[in-house]
């Protein structure tokens, strides 16, 4: 096979393959959630709404937008320096580009974590 095929094609099936083992084990997180549930209704235990919120809701950390975005901000950087180290004309833009996806996705992180900042001040 090609090289210049198998290369982006590989690219391809990391990321799906990244994103089906992200969904997998959140679904494997909501049937533990899902069983508790069901063996406490067996038991014959009282199910209050917050306890329930407390079982459904991610434990989501005040500082999870932050480090979310430094580190995909720090893989947009890091794709676009090592487009850039290659020295290749043909490796720098497409590097760079790619770079880019997460670099823009940790920008949005940041405003997130800037903005719920400002809202847990005031």
């Amino acid at each position: 096979m090609n090289e210049g095929i198998l290369v982006p094609i590989s690219v391809f099936i990391a990321g799906v393959l990244v994103v089906f083992v992200v969904m997998y084990f959140n679904a494997k997180t909501r049937a533990g959630v899902q069983k508790t549930i069901r063996l406490a209704l067996e038991k014959g235990n009282e199910l209050t709404p917050e306890l329930l919120d407390r079982l459904a809701a991610p434990k989501k950390s005040q500082s999870s937008d932050l480090r979310r975005g430094v580190i995909a901000l720090s893989i947009g950087v890091g794709f676009a320096l090592f487009g850039t180290v290659i020295g290749e004309p043909d490796a720098v833009r497409p590097m760079i580009g790619i770079g880019m996806f997460p670099a823009i996705i940790g920008i949005g992180y940041l405003i997130l974590w800037k903005m719920s900042d400002r809202e847990q001040k005031s």
